[in-house]
């Protein structure tokens, strides 16, 4: 009985996607396996009640440029007026700016963590989480990501 639930909890976390849409080259939609090939970063963090965790996770901007969203010199014009809206599984969701994620504007990484001091997340916060290191509140930390949706602000 219990390898069958391990095996279905695998099958159900293997099954988990990360989708990429809106004003993007190439809409994409990840496996947990398809992140695993993407550049990984750890970042040191203090989470609620201050206990200091180690976060490992793909930097957003390298999930964004394999969609084709312009970075580095390429950001600038039209493009400054891209945002993105990150998606939890129960609909919770946060803003960020494209300046925010790109190495060449700041060195705050931005990461989607899918590990916590070398172990995988948890089903309450994982697979997939937003972790930005150096934010004060949590408000942004979005848990078991499932969409990653990139806008255009109106005029």
């Amino acid at each position: 009985m219990r390898l069958l639930f391990f095996l279905l909890l695998a099958a159900s976390l293997s099954a988990q996607t990360l989708e990429v849409t809106g004003e993007v080259e190439k809409p994409l939609k990840l496996t947990l396996a398809d992140l695993e090939l993407l550049p990984h970063q750890t970042v040191q963090a203090t989470e609620h009640g201050d206990e200091k965790a180690e976060f490992t996770g793909v930097p957003l901007y390298q999930i964004l440029k394999a969609a084709g969203v312009p970075f580095g010199e390429q950001m600038r014009g039209p493009v400054m007026s891209l945002y993105i809206v990150v998606s939890a599984n129960d609909g919770y969701q946060a803003v960020y700016a494209l300046p925010e994620l790109d190495p060449l504007c700041t060195d705050d990484p931005v990461i989607l963590a899918d590990q916590r001091n070398g172990k995988a997340l948890d089903a309450a916060t994982g697979p997939l989480r937003m972790v930005l290191a150096k934010e004060k509140r949590h408000a942004r930390w979005v848990r078991q990501v499932v969409k990653i949706d990139v806008r255009r602000a109106a005029k």
